[in-house]
């Protein structure tokens, strides 16, 4: 899934923003800041996903499955593939398909030219991938149907009839082929069951997660540390960039300034970063296919100018709503009321009512996707349950002047909600 940044910079615009940051092009150590020099690669820490839990996994989404009356699974590409296989399959216009039937072996339909890719993965040592001794390979020719082959593979599972889950992201022209492969078989929403799978995490997930997080708040600090007056919005992202290369991961950050951080995904537009203007960072990094999100928002230079007075007073509200969203998470409790402990406060401090500055939901689902099921929003019920991670994320906008918002992740604990990371405790000091 895309990131801020990487949908920021997705424009032309923004390639023209400013120069190259020199740093990025540097690599002897000595020419790195020392904040940056100083980190250390972390890529040995992470602890793969093994192939019993990802044989554990296939066991619960037959469960959900009969649960909630589905007769196969038909997964494509993207995360959910990787969730359950560990397979890592680029989208394309060719259809390549997994499906897990309710009870049965797996099976996957293929381009003929992938069958020696697929089976390479399916023979790889150690293990990856689930019940690989056991699931058919199903290929088809260019001038073929592979929806049709599709069918006959159902039909020859014992599926002539029934009900498909169609993973959500599965792109539409996949999808309705799929459907109409077979006049005795309807499609459904796999969700229930990815979801159902996805949203609880296990302790191994939950590790790496923490790694990602604890990655990204030490990347962050080098940055905050690094950082000086003049250096452009751009450089600032190239230098995160650049530490979490020194980190061994994949990841980025958007960086707004004054009153572009009132925007809640940014601006294109050229920025320069000033003493005792409002800076705010964004999202994190990749750990074995686990994501962190961070937002930390701090000012460069002396934090005892009047003009901070606002801010700072903004920044402690935020800070407190953040706080009052973790206090009211426990297992049971239904999403929307996280939302409402924050907004409730914000409202509460004069910038209400309801999404006037504070603009969007508290927070989102997050594990292999940046944002997954399920969400911190008005009107989920969804209850809280052991083992789900979101983001806490509130924030107050004001346009023309300065945003501030503050996101950290956390799970959901047997007793209550618990950060990955520190909170920020203030603008002078974000990493206190």
């Amino acid at each position: 899934m895309p990131t801020r940044r990487r949908f920021l910079l997705s424009s032309a615009a923004a390639a023209a923003a400013a120069p190259s940051l020199t740093l990025a092009a540097q690599s002897p150590t000595e020419k790195l800041p020392p904040a940056i020099a100083a980190l250390t690669n972390r890529r040995a820490e992470a602890v793969p996903i093994t192939l019993a839990e990802r044989e554990h996994r296939l066991e619960r989404a037959r469960a959900l499955m009969h649960q909630n009356s589905i007769d196969a699974i038909v997964i494509t590409t993207g995360t959910s593939l990787t969730y359950f296989t560990g397979l890592r399959w680029g989208q394309s216009e060719r259809l390549f398909a997994w499906t897990l039937p309710a009870t049965g072996a797996p099976f996957i339909v293929c381009p003929v030219f992938e069958e020696g890719r697929v089976r390479e993965r399916m023979e790889a040592k150690p293990a990856s991938l689930p019940s690989a001794s056991t699931t058919h390979v199903y290929t088809w020719n260019e001038d073929e149907d592979p929806y049709q082959l599709l069918a006959k593979a159902l039909n020859e599972s014992g599926l002539a009839t029934g009900k498909i889950g169609i993973e959500e992201r599965t792109q539409f022209v996949f999808a309705d082929g799929i459907a109409h492969a077979s006049p005795a078989l309807t499609t459904t929403s796999a969700t229930p069951v990815t979801f159902g799978c996805r949203a609880i995490k296990s302790p191994a997930e939950l590790a790496l997660m923490q790694l990602a997080n604890n990655i990204t708040l030490a990347v962050y600090k080098a940055c905050y540390q690094s950082a000086q007056p003049g250096m452009t919005n751009r450089q600032f992202s190239q230098m995160v960039d650049l530490a979490y290369t020194r980190s061994g991961v994949t990841g980025d950050a958007s960086c707004q300034v004054g009153e572009y951080s009132a925007l809640p995904h940014g601006s294109l537009q050229p920025q320069v970063i000033r003493e005792g203007q409002i800076i705010l960072i964004d999202d994190g990094c990749t750990v074995e296919g686990y994501q962190s999100d961070i937002s930390r928002t701090f000012v460069l230079g002396d934090p005892t100018i009047p003009k901070l007075d606002k801010a700072r007073k903004v920044f402690d509200i935020v800070l407190k709503a953040q706080s009052a969203a973790l206090a009211a998470a426990h297992p049971g409790a239904p999403c929307h009321t996280i939302d409402a402990a924050a907004r409730d406060l914000i409202t509460a401090a004069g910038y209400g009512p309801d999404y006037k500055h504070f603009t969007h939901r508290l927070g989102h689902g997050i594990g292999m996707d940046g944002h997954e099921w399920p969400y911190l929003v008005r009107g989920n019920t969804t209850p809280l349950a052991a083992g789900m991670c979101f983001s806490d994320e509130p924030g107050i906008y004001l346009p023309g002047e300065f945003g501030v918002r503050l996101e950290d992740d956390w799970h959901v604990t047997e007793d209550g909600g618990k950060m990955f990371t520190a909170q920020s405790p203030s603008l002078e000091h974000p990493f206190a």
